[in-house]
């Protein structure tokens, strides 16, 4: 290509030098020459044709395929007669090209070889084709798969969704109805907290573990306001709503139990509190109270409870200070001045006037009544309220207790002046005679005393027998009221015997005094019977007969120093020995019950010989006999064979120890009567003898009485008929 373009030139110089007439070939070539090579499409062909006829000196071949290669390439040079043959390696002649060879080649075999060229292109393509081809043939075939499958989950799809349908459209009206009923919830929730209690304000008002204080009467407030806004509820136009009714209810029930629980409470706190000689009262307790008159029937009694405490301590802090003092001896007892009647009165009436104005200012800090600033000593304005009514009343019941110290000492002290003037006036008569002025005028002044005298005992007497016993006092002691009137009474005695001359007969002794132990012992006795049965009402495990005993023998024990009380000691210790045998048969009863034998006993005491064998009674059966002979075993191994807890209150030792012998003397006869009635032959027992010997004491009665530790010397060995088990 080069040589032509280097000799079109040189042609072209000589023709411009020496003018030549134009032919069609120097046309062609001046055409030829004259192009312009500049455009993209022409460069790029000529660059294709270099491409495809670009010398180049090919490594020598290896095998048949190279020499093939080269023979065919020397055939198309020889063909051609463009190219000298070149002695080739290993034989072969390798053509060299010639300068020009590479265009005239190109311009021979330009068709064939872009033919040659483009059907290995084909060729190559048509391979490649193929290889696609089978690709797509094997995706074609994943694809009628993947159609088939997706035909089949098609139709599985419009069959669920054909199924699924009724249930997406219920679906559908189910979220509409929960959006509807989440709207209702929190209506609902809104009028439940409104018009409800949670648990805890439920819990606050009814367990008895959460206390009576802030939270408690904040969740009354609440039952309170929701009772109050339910009144809505209950004007409707068709009247009453059934909310309403049943919020009503509900809201009743638990406001019920709050009282019930307030009521509770104030009642534990006035038992505690109101013995206290100083009081405070906490806020808690004066809400309560105030919310308490709301049931002023429930006030009323809770109220009882502290008027009985508060009289008790009263009374408790009025005896001390008459009789021990303050602490430590100051001030001093009040009986310490009992010879200066004026003074003795002065310091009671004192005593008296400063516990009336301390519990005053208690009852009105209880009911949160405010005082009337007043002056000391000015009169005080009662207001017309509840507040002042009950306080009224609970002063006059804590006080009214004081006015008993205040007749019986006013009544030993009138003893003390009767005996005083009646001393003097024997020694007047003695002296200067029965008629004189002096001796008529002290025995006038000493009837009036003793008919004082009288009238106070009298009057403490018939206040005894007023006085309602304590039902919650389980206690077998005497009660405080007897203890009190039983040191008056030691106290008279103590004065009557001071006063004695010596010279009087013991008739004399007994009827100066005979009618003073009536007017006092007889009420005294008459207290203890009334208020044993009336407590053994309300509290039937209560044990009536050793709290008789108990009074009774501290009664015997107060008159008993006194040699001038024989008669009336002999008529307290009959009652003693009839509450002694009553006591016994108690006793003797529940021993037969707790050592297995009082259905063995009983149907032994109910036997007649003469209807059927004592063995066929179903309470005295072999078997039924046999346990109750081991029970009775086990208990003579027990402690209930030395002592008795029931009897270990009596306060007279003497006492129980004789009911406890009494009763086991009881149960060993008993027991007796058993072993006599199993070996008498015609009630029919198999092997008596060994039936009673295998169980302690083994049939023998005096061995029991040896367990017991009874004497009894007349029984030793006479009724043991059996021989040793």
């Amino acid at each position: 290509m080069n040589a032509v373009i280097a000799s079109s030139s040189t042609s072209r110089l000589a023709s411009t030098s020496s003018p030549q007439p134009q032919n069609p070939i120097s046309l062609r070539l001046y055409k030829v020459l004259g192009a312009n090579f500049d455009d993209s499409a022409t460069r790029e062909a000529l660059q294709t044709l270099s491409e495809l006829y670009a010398p180049s000196i090919a490594p020598p071949a290896k095998g048949k395929a190279a020499s093939r290669d080269v023979d065919e390439a020397q055939l198309d040079d020889h063909e051609d007669g463009d190219c000298q043959s070149m002695p080739a390696t290993n034989g072969t002649h390798i053509p060299e090209p010639m300068p020009g060879d590479i265009a005239a080649r190109a311009r021979r075999n330009l068709r064939r070889d872009v033919e040659n060229r483009l059907a290995d292109s084909s060729r190559k393509f048509l391979k490649a084709f193929g290889d696609v081809d089978k690709q797509l043939d094997t995706l074609q075939e994943h694809l009628s798969a993947m159609r088939v499958r997706c035909d089949e989950a098609q139709a599985q799809l419009e069959e669920t969704n054909d199924a699924c349908r009724s249930l997406l459209d219920r679906a559908g009206s189910l979220r509409e109805e929960r959006q509807i009923i989440t709207t209702r919830q929190s209506i609902v929730s809104l009028f439940l907290g409104r018009f409800t209690l949670d648990d805890e304000e439920k819990e606050a008002l009814t367990s008895r573990d959460v206390p009576v204080d802030k939270r408690f009467f904040w969740a009354m407030d609440k039952a309170e306001r929701i009772r109050d806004d339910c009144r809505v509820l209950m004007t409707g136009e068709d009247g009453p709503t059934p909310a309403g009714v049943d919020i009503l209810s509900a809201t009743s029930g638990y406001l019920e139990q709050a009282y019930q629980k307030i009521f509770r409470w104030c009642c534990f706190e006035f038992r505690q509190m109101g013995r206290d000689s100083q009081l405070e009262v906490e806020p808690s307790m004066r809400e309560a109270v105030r919310r308490l008159r709301e049931r002023s029937e429930l006030l009323t009694y809770a109220l009882t409870y502290l008027s009985q405490t508060r009289q008790d301590t009263l009374l408790t802090a009025f005896t001390n200070a008459l009789t021990r003092g303050g602490p430590g001896g100051l001030p001093r007892p009040i009986e310490m001045h009992a010879h200066d009647p004026l003074r003795y009165v002065g310091d009671m009436l004192a005593w008296v006037h400063q516990a009336i104005a301390a519990e005053r200012e208690f009852l009105e800090s209880l009911f949160n009544v405010r005082g009337d600033k007043r002056m000391v000593g000015s009169v005080r304005k009662f207001a017309a309220s509840v507040e002042e009514g009950w306080m009224s009343e609970l002063m006059d019941a804590a006080v009214g207790k004081l006015c008993t110290p205040l007749k019986v000492q006013s009544s030993i002290t009138s003893y003390k002046i009767a005996n005083l003037l009646q001393f003097y006036s024997l020694t007047m008569q003695r002296t200067i005679g029965e008629e004189a002025v002096l001796s008529r005028t002290l025995k006038e002044m000493t009837g009036v005393a003793f008919e004082v005298f009288f009238d106070s005992i009298d009057t403490q007497g018939r206040s005894l027998l007023r006085v309602s016993p304590d039902l919650d006092d389980t206690s077998v002691s005497p009660s405080l009221i007897i203890l009190d009137h039983a040191q008056v009474l030691r106290e008279i005695m103590v004065v009557y015997d001071s006063s004695l001359l010596g010279d009087e007969t013991e008739e004399q002794l007994v009827a100066g005094f005979r009618d003073i132990l009536d007017k006092m012992v007889d009420p005294a006795i008459e207290t203890c019977l009334t208020s044993s049965e009336e407590k053994r009402k309300h509290r039937p495990a209560w044990d009536k007969t050793v709290f008789v005993l108990n009074t009774l023998a501290y009664l015997q024990s107060v008159i008993e120093p006194f040699r001038f009380t024989a008669e009336k000691q002999g008529v307290i210790q009959g009652l003693i020995e009839t509450k002694v045998l009553q006591l016994t048969e108690e006793h003797y009863r529940n021993l037969l019950k707790e050592a297995g034998l009082h259905d063995v006993v009983t149907a032994v005491e109910s036997h007649v010989v003469s209807q059927e064998p004592l063995s066929r009674i179903p309470a005295a059966q072999t078997a039924r006999l046999q346990a109750a002979l081991r029970e009775f075993s086990a208990w003579l191994s027990g402690p209930g064979v030395v002592e008795s807890l029931r009897l270990a209150q009596l306060t007279m030792q003497s006492l129980a120890t004789r009911v406890h012998q009494a009763a086991l003397q009881r149960l060993a006869e008993a027991y007796q009567r058993v072993c006599e009635e199993v070996r008498r032959p015609e009630n029919r027992y198999e092997a008596a003898a060994t039936l009673l010997g295998s169980e302690r004491p083994f049939g023998q009665v005096h061995l029991l009485w040896q367990i017991f530790g009874l004497q009894d010397e007349g029984r030793v060995g006479a009724e043991d008929g059996a021989p040793s088990g």
